[in-house]
């Protein structure tokens, strides 16, 4: 997968252009060249504004630790306005993603057919992207007018009234259109005068037509669409047409029907037929290299249309306000923040200088050396997107750089990023303890042990690997006992940074959620302290933040708005409900509940999988005499298992959309720990002590 990656065209209606990836505005015309200038602006801004929300939201997090742990003055007001700002960035951010091509996309197909039919589905795709952000976002302008006007206010100490943090929601979903209708713009160069000025005739259309329509759900002559939605999907449908090209539109337009035909269709179909129809709805839109947030939203979206028997679109913007409005993931940004700041600063290239001059003599050093970063980055984010997204600005460049084959390195450092929902702390085990009442603090101790000895396990199959395809594994060097001084030396600031962070966690000075910023604030001291850091990097840095967590999240409420659907319609109780009725032998109903969380994991991230599915597989593990603590880590590595699961893992996703490696090696690379980590829950059902043991000695 990678980002919207743009080739030449030849199309109906076009002559051939410079290159539809860099159009300027002087090569479309008037209107095409308004519009893109227009775009380019809101995109620009979106970045300096999503860069200030970022800063904003980092510095007050560190005050608020401060204050409470230097001057015992905690505020009351810190944890609820992050929040905001976090969500406000995230949305503000979309078009930020957008105009660098990082909204990313499976490219098995796409790469593999010709340049005019990759521009046709690359089109395709952005206008797919487009109807699903177009849609999302006049339902949440619905949602948010209605929280006016009925006076909502969140239940937080400061009874701030909803619509104030929900209106940066609608204003990036405008941004995000805005953007994705510069994508367009930059791809399609229509020769015709009539088709230069349709899109902006159409855009009044859709605005006009909205505005008379106005709030009101009336059905279209008593069928299951919206006057607005009819106009949204339509009015872009249309502009596909004329500003695209006949073939594009047509595509376009087939899609929709096809997906939209055989999901009413499942309203007669049992459990069976409707996921296996889902699913291969998912995948269709996948390999066609339509972006994997947007087509878990598109899915989503003619799943509440088309598949339930009232349709229920307000829910698109419900998913997306709830599954970002969380201060749990505001440790995503913070988390990779540090991690961008760490790579500026130059620090991390010593780090990895110090473990090759320690580990010269060891087969696939710098792998151990990355287990044990995924080890630590683990102990302080507590979350699998953070340390993914850590590690893949950290320690994959230097591996590649060092001669570790693409394979090794991204199999490694995905693997390595299940580590952060493993090792305590972990936001997956407090949700898992929150839902069914087990104690969190023995979860916590209850992983420490599985989570060492994963990866332990790790690193052996690293040195495993390094014998079986040693051109995959550089041969490292011994050095004297001088340089692994002197190396040391040179990575202080890193040990320091690292004693902030875990040190700010442990002796309870932060949250687990508030050492990101710890570590955000410790690592931009470390870049001034190593001279590398001024205003225009700040900011570039920030810029960067904000584009990688876009894009991470737009997967997250994508994932939550398919996840929706999916649990609506009971698929998950179904497919339990058959495992129950076949009277398995215990270890046969773990074996099946295994091979459910792992394919429902290649498509649900892992929060969601959780909160959709607990309330059915919890019980029966309970029948079968599990023990509810060795079954929170169980299913916490399951869970992680599915995200790194061919093909559409998210941590794939996340890894894919930060280099430039091809997608069937980072497929391919985690081929190895998959199987390893299925085996590592075999051993544990066979030892459940591994996991029992320490908290029978701390009295859990």
């Amino acid at each position: 997968m990678t980002g919207q990656n743009a080739a030449p065209a030849v199309a109906q209606g076009f002559e051939p252009s410079t290159d539809i990836a860099t159009n300027r505005p002087e090569d479309i015309g008037l209107t095409g060249g308004l519009f893109l200038r227009l775009t380019e602006g809101m995109a620009r801004a979106a970045g300096l504004l999503g860069a200030a929300t970022l800063a904003f939201m980092t510095l007050i997090v560190i005050y608020e630790v401060v204050m409470r742990s230097a001057f015992n003055r905690p505020t009351h007001w810190v944890a609820e306005i992050s929040i905001y700002a976090f969500v406000a960035m995230v949305f503000i951010g979309l078009a930020v993603s957008q105009r660098e091509n990082a909204h990313i996309q499976v490219e098995v197909v796409i790469d593999n057919v010709t340049k005019d039919t990759r521009r046709t589905l690359e089109l395709v795709g952005l206008w797919l992207s487009l109807i699903f952000v177009a849609v999302t976002g006049w339902e949440m302008f619905c949602f948010t007018v209605s929280e006016y006007q009925n006076g909502s206010r969140d239940w937080g100490l400061l009874a701030t009234p909803q619509w104030i943090p929900q209106t940066p929601v609608v204003v990036g979903y405008l941004m995000f259109v805005a953007a994705l209708l510069g994508g367009i713009l930059r791809k399609t160069a229509p020769t015709e005068v009539w088709r230069q000025y349709a899109l902006p005739a159409l855009i009044v259309a859709i605005v006009v037509g909205l505005a008379i329509v106005g709030l009101r759900d009336q059905r279209f002559f008593g069928t299951r669409m919206d006057w607005a939605t009819l106009i949204l999907v339509g009015g872009n449908v249309l502009a596909a047409f004329a500003w695209s090209g006949t073939r594009v539109g047509l595509v376009t337009l087939g899609i929709l029907v096809l997906i939209g035909g055989a999901f009413y269709l499942t309203l007669s179909m049992g459990a069976l037929g409707t996921g296996l129809v889902l699913v291969i709805a998912l995948l269709g839109l996948l390999l066609i290299g339509v972006p994997v947030g947007a087509t878990m939203g598109l899915i989503g979206l003619l799943g509440l249309m088309f598949m339930i028997k009232s349709p229920q679109l307000p829910i698109l913007a419900d998913r997306s306000w709830s599954s970002i409005n969380s201060f749990t993931l505001t440790a995503v940004p913070t988390f990779v923040l540090m991690g961008a700041f760490l790579v500026h600063s130059g620090v991390t290239v010593r780090l990895f200088d110090m473990l090759v001059t320690w580990l010269g003599r060891t087969r696939g050093g710098l792998g151990h050396a990355t287990v044990g970063a995924s080890a630590i980055f683990a102990a302080v984010s507590g979350s699998s997107l953070a340390t993914a997204a850590t590690l893949g600005r950290v320690a994959a460049p230097e591996m590649v750089g060092r001669g570790y084959s693409n394979r090794l390195t991204y199999g490694l450092v995905a693997a390595g990023a299940t580590l952060g929902i493993l090792i305590p702390p972990s936001i997956a085990m407090i949700i898992y303890g929150n839902s069914v009442g087990a104690p969190i603090t023995v979860l916590f101790v209850a992983g420490i042990i599985p989570g060492l000895l994963l990866g332990a396990l790790f690193s052996v199959t690293v040195l495993i690997w390094s014998y079986v395809s040693p051109q995959a594994v550089p041969k490292g060097e011994a050095f004297p006992m001088s340089a692994k001084i002197k190396s040391l030396i040179a990575v202080l600031p890193f040990l320091t940074l690292i004693f902030a962070v875990l040190g700010s966690l442990y002796f309870g000075i932060a949250t687990p959620t508030e050492a990101g910023a710890v570590g955000a604030g410790a690592a931009f001291l470390l870049c001034i302290q190593q001279g590398r850091m001024n205003f225009q990097d700040l900011y570039l840095v920030l810029y960067d933040t904000v584009k990688v967590t876009s894009f991470i999240m737009l997967i997250v409420i994508g994932a939550s708005i398919f996840g929706w659907v999916f649990d609506f319609l009971r698929l998950p109780r179904a497919m339990v409900t058959a495992v129950t009725e076949a009277q398995l032998a215990p270890w046969m109903v773990l074996v099946v509940i295994c091979v459910f969380y792992i394919v429902l994991g290649m498509f649900v991230e892992s929060i969601s999988m959780m909160l959709m599915t607990l309330s059915v597989t919890y019980p029966i593990m309970m029948a079968i005499g599990v023990d509810p603590i060795w079954f929170g880590i169980v299913l916490v590595i399951l869970v992680e298992i599915g995200l790194i699961t061919p093909p559409v893992g998210i941590v794939l996703f996340i890894l894919r959309g930060m280099s430039d490696a091809p997608l069937r090696d980072i497929m391919m690379g985690t081929v190895p720990f998959i199987v390893l980590m299925l085996g590592f829950i075999a051993l544990l059902y066979i030892f459940p002590q591994i996991v029992l043991w320490l908290p029978q000695q701390m009295g859990g």
